[in-house]
């Protein structure tokens, strides 16, 4: 059977969804044939914008950037874990992911987990945002496995916080009673599987919002192997990238 390869992005687009807080994409011409002799667009996004990789910079100044990881962790061959049909906010535990891990040990060094939540048919909803997540338990289990890159077609391999109501009025009336009821600082967003993942012996690498794995997923069954890449710009002290993920399935 001919080798097939498999495109895992999200397209690069105006107004596509991004993490809460992150900066807004948008594209524009720069230059036109019409008055420059050639089209140029103008590009407007964050290092985590669209389908991207996270370098262990990202949640610790003291961690590798991306340029400081080997080339090695942006590629190697792939074991799925069919996470399909959780709840929303559901907890992926180390006993989900105890088949996936099986198949890592007889992968060999180099394999990158891909964490199949079928999350992608929420993408551009308010349900994308809540997405399945790793325990931090289940985080030490992949990283004890041997695992260093970990992909996901979600948001985030932690929990998403509600970005709360649209409404600016409703938003203001909130924060009004967090106010006058609670004196304390709010809680930020919990990165704790990050943190594991990103901050494995050698450095780490998480790839978010990769596209439907299913065709992934019905290789790996039918026993055709199973390569991915996810290589990002080559940004100079980044905390991650865009990329361009793509499997090959043989």
């Amino acid at each position: 059977m001919a080798a097939t390869l498999v495109d895992l992005t999200h397209q690069v687009t105006t107004a596509m969804p991004v993490y809460p807080g992150d900066p807004a994409v948008l594209l524009e011409p720069a230059l036109t044939t019409a008055t420059a002799g050639v089209n140029v667009l103008a590009l407007h996004l964050g290092s985590q914008s669209g389908t991207h990789v996270d370098a262990p910079y990202h949640v610790d100044v003291t961690w590798p950037t991306l340029d400081g990881l080997p080339l090695e962790r942006f590629t190697g061959p792939a074991v799925l874990a069919d996470l399909r049909g959780l709840e929303p906010r559901a907890a992926v535990t180390p006993e989900s992911l105890a088949p996936a891990l099986a198949r890592v040990a007889d992968s060999g060094e180099g394999t990158v987990l891909l964490l199949a939540t079928g999350w992608t048919r929420h993408w551009g909803t308010d349900t994308y945002l809540a997405h399945p997540s790793l325990t931090p338990d289940a985080a030490e289990a992949i990283v004890a496995s041997g695992v260093r890159t970990v992909g996901v077609d979600a948001l985030s391999v932690d929990p998403t916080p509600d970005p709360g109501p649209g409404d600016p009025a409703v938003a203001a009336l909130l924060a009004d009673l967090t106010d006058e009821h609670d004196h304390g600082t709010a809680a930020e967003p919990s990165l704790a599987a990050h943190r594991v993942l990103l901050g494995a012996p050698g450095g780490g690498v998480i790839a978010e919002n990769l596209t439907d794995l299913r065709a992934l997923l019905a290789a790996q069954e039918a026993g055709r192997p199973v390569e991915v890449s996810l290589f990002p710009l080559r940004l100079v002290a980044a905390d991650g990238a865009p990329v361009r993920a793509v499997a090959r399935l043989g």
